[in-house]
């Protein structure tokens, strides 16, 4: 497929990160937005839930949650102690 070149506008900032995440992932900038609007038309297009359950840190949590829950260790709250 041909690619398209856009310019975008960003903080300082951003681009620096954006540039030094790049650099550590030794990927490119491009590829980093490429693959952030993939994952965003694949939410659109599927169940949502598939890439949050498809995150490690995500899962992890999820199942440290949920051994936590089953082993009897979570103290739980009523909804007005919380709010």
């Amino acid at each position: 497929m041909p690619k398209s070149k856009i310019n975008i506008t960003m903080d300082q900032d951003l681009v620096e990160y954006i540039k030094s995440y790049a650099e550590e992932q030794r990927t490119s900038v491009s590829d980093v937005f490429t693959q952030f609007i993939l994952n965003l038309k694949r939410t659109k297009i599927k169940d949502p839930t598939d890439i949050i359950l498809a995150d490690p840190d995500f899962r992890d949590s999820l199942m440290e949650t949920i051994s936590q829950i089953r082993s009897g260790k979570v103290k739980w709250h009523r909804y007005k102690e919380v709010f």
